[in-house]
């Protein structure tokens, strides 16, 4: 069961260089879920998404269509980013511009902190950039390029050519922040998640860490550097100063202190800049570290990472005008455990559609309360425990477990045994509802005190359901709640004790949650 506490969650913000694709969404919607979730666990929560504006990748894309940066990144967020989240129903609390004068107002501050108190200094500094990942590479993290790049070290991740750079910046001391980053993630073993990405974290800080250039002085598309404008600053230093300067860093101190330190959800190949550059940056300010950061795996298509530059990316509006925002939400967190790497294909998703949403979840809804429209003229029985048997217990202790369950889940941020745990309940019923043959019940009166209580007891755990997957289903759930008659809305009701729901009186005709599809590649 849920405490008092607030939470805090927060996606990436993302680069607005090009149009989402599904590995976006991904990230948008498991967070949002973590957050619903939380949220209707009655604690004080708030989610965070956004954009990242700055730095040399957007530059040179808004060069190359003609326009200056802002004119870019206004029209990338109008009509990609924020329809992004109408499209796959994400219910977030607060959207960061890096643009925004709360966030470059704050970045200065923060910076001249860190310069003030001695944690910043002049160097230079030459090596091998991916402008893709605005990040230096090592040697490490370069391939040889094959086909039109055959004879360039490539970035490993964009398999785009580096270019070597030699620039006299400011540099961050992130080197004397080791052996405090490696207390950090001794005391707190659950700080970096999932176990591989701890070890990976762990293993990268203890081979030594250098210096981080913090500055740019080949262009002027960043936050100035406030007390060198020739500088701009580094566009991921600038970046992941949006986890505070949009909860009230610098300038509403209450707000800060109330929501303060966050829950980062990041795929993996961001994972050290939110594992170790953040919480250095923290300790050399003074603040708090994180909560946590949990690094979730890639989408692969066709074996490769979900990628633009590949012609492997996917629009997310290609799969949710076929199947809907919901089972979007549901296929990518039910059929990828989080934090693994998981595979896409459209075969799977409209197999899973069909066995498990159609006709596991939404034929079950629709079979309850059909029967009880039918037999009961859509009363819901109540007072039937003279009735009840041992098969009827074993259904409420199966929701109590799976509320159990999943909350416990949810904790660990594992959202897919969440919702395994509740798909018990699912499968339960199912089963239940076939061996308890209610039709053949209707057919006999001396056995009406039976009927009712096989319907309330297949209500009851139907309405636990529409509460535990609402954080994941949240339209069909809605509708089903409306259809069961229960009071207010479904997210009113507390899903750490789900089992507990308000149940309503008269049930309403219910449309099929899921209705049949033909799906198009």
């Amino acid at each position: 069961m849920a405490d008092a506490s607030s939470f805090y969650i927060t996606t990436p913000i993302f680069y607005v260089n090009d149009v989402p694709h599904i590995g976006h969404a991904y990230t948008e919607v498991a967070a949002d879920v973590l957050a619903r979730w939380n949220r209707q666990a009655g604690r004080d929560t708030w989610m965070l998404t956004g954009t990242d504006e700055h730095g040399q990748k957007i530059l040179r894309t808004a060069t190359a269509n003609g326009v200056s940066p802002q004119e870019w990144a206004d029209k990338l967020v109008a009509e990609a980013w924020k329809p992004l989240l109408d499209t796959v129903d994400v219910a977030n609390d607060d959207f960061i511009r890096t643009t925004d004068e709360r966030h470059e107002r704050n970045v200065q501050r923060f910076l001249q902190k860190l310069y003030d108190d001695g944690h910043i200094y002049t160097g230079e500094y030459e090596g091998y950039y991916c402008v893709g990942c605005e990040e230096y590479k090592q040697q490490s993290e370069l391939v040889d390029g094959t086909g039109e790049y055959e004879g360039q070290l490539v970035c490993a991740i964009h398999s785009k050519p580096v270019e070597l750079l030699h620039e006299k910046n400011y540099f961050f001391r992130m080197s004397a922040f080791a052996d405090e980053l490696l207390a950090l993630y001794e005391e707190r073993p659950d700080f970096v998640q999932p176990e591989s990405a701890r070890n990976e974290v762990v293993s990268f800080v203890r081979r030594g860490l250098e210096d981080l250039s913090i500055s740019r002085s080949t262009f002027d598309w960043g936050v100035k550097v406030p007390w060198d404008e020739t500088h701009v600053v580094y566009v991921w230093f600038d970046a992941l100063l949006n986890y505070i300067t949009a909860t009230g860093y610098g300038q509403d101190d209450a707000e800060f202190a109330r929501r303060w330190p966050a829950q980062h959800i990041v795929g993996k190949d961001i994972l050290r800049f939110h594992a170790v550059i953040w919480p250095a940056m923290l300790m050399a300010a003074g603040l708090d570290v994180p909560k946590g950061v949990f690094g979730h795996g890639w989408l692969l298509v066709g074996g490769e990472k979900m990628s633009k530059s590949k012609l492997t990316g996917i629009a997310p509006s290609q799969i949710t005008d076929t199947f809907g925002s919901d089972a979007f939400r549901y296929y990518f967190l039910s059929a990828i455990s989080f934090g693994q790497d998981g595979s896409f294909s459209w075969e799977d998703l409209a197999a899973r559609y069909q066995a498990e949403l159609a006709n596991g979840f939404g034929n079950l809804a629709s079979r309850v309360i059909a029967m009880i429209g039918r037999y009961c003229g859509g009363e819901v029985p109540t007072g039937t425990e003279a009735a009840r048997t041992e098969a009827d217990e074993a259904i409420r202790r199966i929701e109590a477990e799976a509320t159990d369950a999943a909350w416990q889940a949810i904790e660990r941020l594992q959202i897919h045994e969440a919702i395994a745990a509740t798909w018990t309940l699912v499968d339960a019923l199912n089963g239940y509802i076939t061996e308890q043959e209610p039709w053949a019940l209707a057919k006999d009166e001396t056995k009406r005190a039976r009927l009712e209580a096989v319907l309330e007891t297949a209500y009851h755990g139907v309405g636990t359901l529409a509460v535990l997957l609402s954080p994941v289903l949240p339209k069909a759930t809605a509708k089903l709640w409306t259809a069961l008659g229960a009071p207010g809305t479904v997210q009113e009701q507390r899903i750490d004790r789900a089992h507990e729901w308000s149940v309503g009186t008269h049930t309403s005709a219910l449309e099929p949650l899921f209705p049949r599809v033909e799906a198009t590649e």
